[in-house]
């Protein structure tokens, strides 16, 4: 895993947690975007299944530290993005990482499927899923943060600027003067 890049003097408003190394790739768009929005985060690598007691001890710590929220990648079983929700109140957005056997079919199946009472919100499988996440941690954020809310904004109409420069989006009927 490449290292990334925070301020170490900022304090982490988002946990990003991946099952594994390999799921970095995957997670790797959703630290790009909180570095472009400027979203404070902190990354670690948390197994469900073979470290379930560092994962407590990061759910605990995550409310002491006052996350806003945790970003958590897992593929196949995805027991993490559950368990992080069950230890902690702070909220937790589900990747499903893309696996070999099912094609992140069983990641999504078991983020998405919590039982009633710990809930855990749940992205599209993959890089898609990861980015979308980190930006809906910036509109969590955007609620009571004003420069995150401007950011966010200036990402959108960025966004938006794209596609109306898209020169085969000239004349379509919506895009005013042809």
């Amino acid at each position: 895993m490449p290292p990334v890049s925070v301020p170490p003097t900022t304090v982490p408003r988002v946990g990003v947690v991946m099952g594994s190394r390999s799921d970095f790739e995957t997670m790797q768009g959703a630290l790009e975007l909180l570095t472009q929005l400027q979203v404070p985060y902190e990354v670690r690598v948390l197994s469900a299944h073979r470290t379930p007691g560092l994962l407590a001890t990061y759910a605990a710590r995550a409310e002491r530290l006052n996350l806003s929220c945790i970003i958590a990648g897992a593929g196949g079983a995805a027991h993490l993005p559950g368990m992080l929700a069950a230890f902690t109140r702070v909220p937790v957005l589900g990747v499903p990482v893309q696996s070999r056997a099912l094609s992140g079919q069983d990641s999504l199946l078991s983020i998405v499927q919590m039982p009633a009472g710990v809930p855990v919100a749940t992205f599209a499988i993959g890089q898609a899923g990861a980015r979308n996440a980190a930006l809906f941690a910036a509109a969590l954020l955007a609620t009571t943060d004003e420069q995150v809310r401007e950011r966010l904004c200036a990402f959108r109409e960025k966004q938006t600027q794209a596609v109306l420069d898209d020169p085969y989006f000239a004349g379509h009927p919506q895009a005013g003067e042809a």
